[in-house]
């Protein structure tokens, strides 16, 4: 009788341990590993800001990075702090404490970007270095083409886009964004673009430089 009664009970033990199993896997692992998706509102920003400040007549493609940054700038050691805003002063000091915060909360860690752009030019995502395979929701672009190319076909192309999270005002009206413009050749920028709702569209308002990268003979645009 000692057996039949402990035998359920060992049942009901591995049954516990099988489903806690994967719980404590997904525990273990860290948030980088599998970073999750931006939310879709971040996108309409993303798409202005490409529109207003990098395209031209002659842009055929864009490149962007997969994860979103955690670092404005090359010589940024770590996500920007409270600190780093009040010390900096961007805007002349103008920005919503809150917008602040929220965008400083959401650069913490990185986020992937999906296939959610839509600036009317066709784009790829570049992830470590390598350019990926086109998704279905993407124009066909040659396979042979890498970033690489970009340095050949500056003026049909933009350099390596990355973007940073939205972060957005209590009331949704102002909106905060990182993004850099990495090239091949050394030469870049980045900016924080700050941006306003103005019914159902954003407009950029104000735009301050972070950093700039250049040869002597090729000014960085925009």
């Amino acid at each position: 009788m000692r057996a039949l009664f402990h035998a359920p009970l060992l049942l009901i033990s591995l049954i516990v341990v099988l489903l806690a199993a994967p719980a404590m896997s997904d525990a273990a692992e860290r948030p980088e590993d599998k970073p999750e998706r931006v939310p879709p509102e971040e996108y309409p920003i993303y798409d202005q800001v490409v529109q207003d400040k990098f395209l031209t007549s002659e842009t055929t493609l864009v490149i962007i990075e997969r994860l979103t940054a955690t670092r404005l700038g090359p010589e940024e050691k770590e996500p920007p702090s409270r600190a780093y805003f009040e010390e900096n002063r961007f805007f002349e000091g103008r920005l919503q404490p809150d917008l602040v915060t929220d965008f400083i909360l959401k650069t913490v860690r990185p986020f992937r970007l999906e296939a959610r752009f839509n600036f009317g030019v066709s784009y790829r995502f570049v992830s470590g270095g390598e350019l990926e395979g086109p998704e279905v929701s993407l124009a066909p672009i040659p396979a042979a083409f890498s970033p690489a190319d970009l340095a050949q076909a500056p003026r049909s192309t933009i350099g390596v886009l990355e973007f940073s999270r939205v972060g957005f005002s209590p009331r949704r009206d102002q909106a905060l964004v990182y993004v850099s413009d990495d090239r091949p050749d050394g030469t870049g920028a980045g900016f924080l673009m700050l941006l306003r709702r103005a019914g159902r569209e954003w407009k950029i308002v104000d735009t301050q430089v972070l950093w700039v990268a250049r040869h002597e003979d090729s000014p960085i645009a925009p």
